[in-house]
């Protein structure tokens, strides 16, 4: 961010608030300047793989699944362990990944209700309001 701003002009890209106070946290992600608030329920707060537990880097790209995000080589299959790539169909179930190949057929015919099929799209922790 190697850009200056008027304190008055300073502001969260989503709720408009005026960051140029002096204590103010202001955070920069995928072009925008966010407050705290708007920031931690964009991009969370843990800044932590759901796989391995790692720290995910504010700059990497991530997948999502259900509100966890996941480093793109933690995205994987439960079953096969293939990493699943933008394109990729998968399920969520029960907290677990599936490709379309691997899915548990017995939770698809008895609870379809919990299954969830998405397709993959990359992200930078970033959700489409």
């Amino acid at each position: 961010m190697d850009s200056y701003w008027h304190s008055r002009c300073l502001k969260c890209s989503c709720c408009q608030a005026q960051l140029g106070e002096i204590g103010t946290s202001c955070y920069t992600k995928s072009g925008m300047i966010l407050c705290r608030n708007d920031y931690i329920r964009l991009f969370g707060n843990s800044g932590a793989c759901s796989a391995c537990g790692q720290s995910i880097p504010a700059s990497e790209l991530v997948m999502r699944a259900q509100g966890n995000v996941y480093h793109l080589k933690c995205f994987t299959c439960s079953t096969c362990q293939n990493r699943l790539v933008p394109g990729d169909r998968f399920h969520y179930i029960n907290g677990s990944l599936f490709c379309e190949h691997d899915r548990p057929t017995a939770v698809i015919n008895s609870h379809l209700n919990s299954l969830q099929t998405n397709p993959l799209l990359p992200d930078q922790k970033l959700e489409s309001l």
